[in-house]
């Protein structure tokens, strides 16, 4: 049974261009650089869920104003199965690594992170996103 998951690409206010990544200090995917999210608790609803995990790992503020989509994410080799639900929106705050899960984070520019191998599915979530900016 797949498990709900969000996904946050956490930009600057007015700079949607530019996003928060971090590098994941946990298994799957240990080492890879991914957006910040997590699981969505039971009860919990998704952009609750997103602005928790925000918080928890990065220490910023997030403030979703756009549902960027579902994307199902299938990983038999790592057990993995969830359908993750991505927003975008401005990140305001100081941000604070969380070392139980997060090695690293920095800001990329967008044209960056898509080039770069993201963990998970993101990199097909940040192609969605850019294709949204294009509008």
């Amino acid at each position: 049974m797949p498990k709900a998951t969000v996904a946050a690409i956490i930009h600057p206010a007015g700079d949607r261009r530019t996003i928060l990544l971090t590098r994941r200090n946990v298994n799957p995917f240990n080492g890879l650089w991914c957006l910040p999210g997590g699981h969505v608790e039971e009860f919990e609803a998704a952009e609750t869920a997103v602005r928790r995990e925000v918080k928890e790992e990065t220490g910023l503020d997030f403030a979703p104003d756009t549902f960027v989509g579902w994307f199902e994410e299938i990983f038999p080799e790592h057990r993995f199965h969830a359908v993750a639900l991505a927003f975008a929106g401005a990140g305001s705050g100081a941000t604070e690594q969380q070392p139980d899960e997060v090695s690293e984070m920095a800001w990329f520019a967008l044209d960056d992170a898509l080039a770069m191998p993201l963990a998970f599915t993101h990199n097909l979530v940040l192609q969605h996103y850019a294709r949204s900016l294009e509008k």
